[in-house]
């Protein structure tokens, strides 16, 4: 996951965006919320060098690429972008920046070195060409994002003596594949010195695809050949299960209401065997409450015999989640651990993988994590709906909802769109009863853990048991092209979801669980939209125009403050703490007009522009 800005509209995205159906699209994400929350994150240079046999799998890292071993966090870690992996979690390589922003959001088609990933130096100064040193790793094309096309690229580089840095393999783009491995000699005797360092780079360009690769089962190690292909290791690869048969998440009171109709028979996870041999498999899993630490389930080894190079899933029936929290309306969190291992020695990080099922105040189809976009294709004319379908165990109050929105440029901050609220639609033989709308909502962008903005009725709606539709509704004429939503492709809620942009109701056809979620229950705090910091928390900033430094005047401590620089097209150009004596440094922004706004907690102020000249 993994967002970029466009200078496109959705009817030019249509030229460009292979289309699911004529008036729903999907396109590439353009942020990624979960790098701008890591950030500023420090990467300290490692006191010693790396040293021989290297492995990485990115099973531990967490975002950004382990600091021991790596020297810059572009790459987007995590384990929902691959297809099909070789152990959990891989490196994405898109066309985003450490800030989770593009390179270049400007010149639409234009060619960046894009993402990065270099290797903390090796001492190699004591090997020799004799010692037959081996860098493999695998890569995969598009993965579940957009493929990369022919002009763009990823490539391996490995540094010489002098800081010379020399390419020695490259691929083209091409669509989805399963991962494939690649061998690489390091023979030349410019390579072994004290400094060595191997550095991989995307070229992406900056349109309507998302030029995504993905890399995992990084090893470097002397006394190996050309034929040293097989990965020695037993591994858990996509993640597990959910325990749930339809939502991620619901309220805890609503899953004992109808625990039947709610959990799943069996939960399950997947291991890989990527020997060249058969291997003997021991596998289960336990659960347990996290915030009481309460024993819900821990299951006994089962053995069984994985061919090589084959993918299992291993099942077991569901345990029967009996817990009681402090009140009806407690948050709770099951946590399932799954493991499978071997008599073998083999790194052991990647045996085991987790699952954590929330029980909040909403209800979800998403697993908090977007691959892609949706949108709809708007008339001008006519208003454009979208619907999803929920259901209900028992009365509640609905209180307000939460959406991730795409991100899109020019932003669709200044967009509004109307909230409907329906017991059902014209759908199948149905008709609309409305219960509640609302109008003039703002679509904003959020930056915080879960990424989605939450909005709250001005009146809560009661509803009985069954069925309701939310509806986010973009009038017409509204002079606005399509919102963007979050798209979640590893979970299915297209059979909840529905359309109308000419006047009827249409079942999705696109893959994936659309990124919006219904608040129940006690009264919450909306996130604000363009609502400033208290008087008290408030800034001015000076001089302006600037050409080198600009002073912050805020009442709030130092310490206590981000600011976050942004030009005319929406790019985050800067964010960072704000230094002891209030000054930000914008020598490295070329002249223009841009904005700025200051963070304190989940705070924030309007932004005010600036001048650099």
């Amino acid at each position: 996951m993994v967002m970029r800005f466009y200078m496109l509209t959705a009817s030019t995205l249509l030229l460009g965006i292979s289309s699911l159906k004529a008036q729903e699209e999907v396109a590439p994400l353009d942020h990624n919320t979960q790098f701008y929350h890591s950030f500023p994150k420090k990467n300290p240079q490692k006191p010693t060098a790396n040293t021989l046999p290297f492995f990485e799998d990115f099973t531990l890292a967490d975002v950004f690429p382990d600091n021991s071993k790596w020297m810059d966090h572009t790459v987007y870690i995590n384990n929902t972008m691959g297809q099909n992996t070789i152990s959990r979690g891989v490196a994405t390589f898109d066309a985003l920046n450490a800030l989770g922003g593009p390179y270049d959001s400007i010149n639409a088609f234009s060619l960046v070195y894009a993402d990065s990933l270099t290797s903390q130096p090796f001492n190699l100064a004591s090997y020799q060409p004799g010692d037959s040193l081996y860098l493999s790793f695998f890569y995969q094309p598009q993965g579940n994002g957009f493929a990369p096309e022919t002009q763009d690229s990823l490539l391996l580089f490995l540094k010489k003596t002098n800081d010379r840095w020399t390419r020695v393999w490259a691929m083209e783009g091409k669509t989805v594949q399963k991962f494939s491995q690649v061998m690489v000699p390091v023979t030349d005797v410019d390579y072994f010195h004290n400094s060595f360092q191997f550095r991989f780079v995307n070229k992406a360009s900056i349109n309507v695809n998302d030029d995504v690769w993905n890399v995992d089962y990084i090893r470097f190690a002397a006394n190996r050949n050309m034929n040293d292909t097989t990965v020695q290791d037993v591994a858990a690869t996509a993640p597990p299960s959910n325990i749930l048969n339809d939502y991620t998440s619901l309220p805890y009171r609503h899953f004992t209401a109808n625990k039947t109709g709610e959990l799943s028979s069996q939960t399950s996870f997947t291991t890989l065997n990527n020997y060249g041999l058969t291997q003997i498999v021991n596998y289960s899993y336990a659960a347990r409450e996290t915030v009481t630490n309460t024993s819900l389930f821990t299951g006994t080894n089962s053995t069984t015999n994985l061919p090589a190079h084959v993918s299992q899933s291993f099942q077991f029936p569901m345990y029967a989640a009996n817990f009681s929290p402090s009140t009806p309306d407690s948050k709770v969190i099951f946590e399932n651990k799954y493991w499978a291992t071997t008599a073998i020695s083999e790194p052991k990080e990647n045996d085991t993988i987790v699952h954590q099922q929330i029980f909040d105040n909403y209800l979800a189809y998403d697993d908090g994590t977007a691959e892609k976009s949706y949108f709809l294709k708007q008339y001008v004319t006519l208003p454009a709906k979208l619907a999803i379908e929920y259901h209900l165990n028992q009365p509640d109050t609905l209180r307000g909802f939460a959406v991730y929105f795409g991100r899109q440029v020019p932003l669709a901050s200044g967009k509004f769109f109307n909230v409907e609220v329906f017991r059902d639609i014209a759908f199948n033989g149905g008709t609309d009863d409305l219960v509640y709308d609302e109008s003039l909502f703002f679509p904003a962008y959020a930056d915080t853990v879960n990424h989605f903005w939450t909005y709250k009725f001005e009146t809560p709606v009661v509803l009985p048991k069954g069925a309701f539709y939310l509806s986010l509704m973009q009038p017409a004429n509204s002079g606005s092209d399509s919102l963007y939503y979050g798209l979640d492709v590893n979970r299915q809620g297209s059979n909840h979801a529905y359309y109308n942009v000419l006047g009827t109701w249409q079942s999705s056809a696109v893959s994936g669980a659309v990124m919006i979620r219904p608040i129940l229950g006690h009264d919450i705090i909306g996130t604000k939209v363009n609502d400033p910091l208290s008087e008290e928390n408030n800034f001015t900033l000076f001089p302006n125009p600037a050409s080198e430094e600009l002073y912050i005047n805020a009442k709030t401590r130092s310490d206590l403050i981000q600011y976050r620089i942004t030009d005319m097209q929406g790019r985050v150009m800067a964010a960072e703490k704000l230094s002891a004596n209030r000054n930000i440094s914008i020598r490295h922004l070329n002249n223009g007009v841009y904005f700025l706004r200051i963070f304190t907690g989940s705070t924030y102020s309007k932004p005010q522009k600036f001048i650099k000249q």
